[in-house]
């Protein structure tokens, strides 16, 4: 079974950053594709960025794009999502989510995900 483990979010002022890690376990690695979400106070949950399994490609949502920076490391067995420039609009619980991929399917990154983490609340105070 996939187990996912979010760890890296805290308070932090706006301007500036974190970083976002999520410890994979239960399978293989690459054959899962990764994505970071977020949900807000009174809002849905979202897909902020993800990456496709062998890592080759990615996904931003545009709220993020140029700000915030997904990757993942295989041999770890670790995903991360590096946030730059954080706004008092980025304050949300970070989920991490992972989809099983095979072959070709695993050079695209998904937007529907089948495995959550517990989320990690980032907060960015002005």
């Amino acid at each position: 079974q996939v187990q996912l483990v979010e760890s890296g979010g805290g308070l932090v002022q706006v301007g500036g950053s974190l970083r976002l890690s999520c410890a994979f376990s239960g399978r293989t690695f690459s054959n899962y594709a990764m994505g970071w979400f977020r949900q807000a106070p009174g809002k849905e949950r979202e897909l902020v960025a993800a990456i496709s399994g062998r890592g080759g490609r990615t996904y931003y949502a545009d709220p993020v794009k140029g700000r915030f920076t997904i990757s993942r490391d295989n041999a770890k067995n670790t995903v991360y999502q590096q946030m730059n420039s954080l706004k008092p609009e980025d304050t949300a619980v970070y989920y991490c989510a992972a989809n099983y991929c095979s072959g070709s399917g695993c050079d695209a990154p998904l937007r529907e995900y089948a495995y959550w983490g517990p989320g990690t609340q980032v907060t960015v105070s002005s």
